[in-house]
């Protein structure tokens, strides 16, 4: 069974969530985590709970979600994972910080690649790889149909989608990925986005103005 742990980091108030299972390997998705206090936090948790983390993925490569990948892939030796149509956008992501005036220390080279309908294994676990450009050429949300949940990045979020104006951006190809590929799972599919709370596939078919 896959456990999720959110914690919420840096200015833009970004989830990066930790998932692990009884192995105790987990994998952070979308390290946001900017300031040393946010980076001691994660780290601790996962001292404290005995966790081994093994991988470092991404759903996108914005500012917000990328802020602390190069200090964990350095601390532990992670390797980084993204689509391969986000690697273009990391020189992006640099500028996004100097626009915001932030600091940034430059995010690895990605080790992996991940595409549709890939498997990604960690501990005893797999999640389904699902590709929807739009927020950006190759934001991912991985899917676990077993226990019917989604970490979608910001490609959905409760009674919202993806902003569609940053580079890269599509807003027919964000809406008709949404509707192609996520609103015929399970509608009691968990939704854990890359800011906000979480919703429910179902909640979103009935309540989300930019889905009906």
């Amino acid at each position: 069974m896959i456990n999720i742990e959110t914690f919420v980091f840096n200015p833009f108030q970004e989830n990066t969530y930790l998932l692990y299972d009884h192995t105790g390997e987990c994998i952070i998705v979308d390290a946001g985590c900017k300031q040393q206090a946010e980076r001691d936090k994660l780290t601790a948790y996962m001292e404290e709970h005995g966790f081994r983390p093994v991988k470092l993925v991404n759903t996108h490569c914005h500012v917000d979600h990328i802020m602390g990948v190069a200090y964990l892939a350095r601390k532990f030796g992670l390797p980084f994972l993204i689509h391969p149509a986000e690697k273009s956008l990391l020189p992006h992501s640099m500028k996004q910080a100097d626009f915001f005036g932030l600091s940034l220390e430059p995010p690895p080279e990605p080790q992996g690649f991940l595409n549709e309908g890939d498997v990604l294994g960690f501990g005893e676990s797999e999640l389904e790889v699902i590709h929807i450009p739009g927020h950006s050429p190759g934001s991912i949300l991985l899917h676990c149909p077993g226990q019917k949940f989604l970490i979608s990045g910001d490609v959905l979020f409760r009674e919202s989608i993806g902003r569609t104006d940053l580079p890269g951006g599509d807003y027919e190809s964000l809406v008709g990925g949404i509707r192609e590929k996520l609103l015929p799972l399970d509608p009691a599919t968990r939704v854990y986005p890359g800011h906000g709370p979480s919703t429910t596939i179902g909640d979103e078919k009935t309540r989300n103005p930019f889905l009906r």
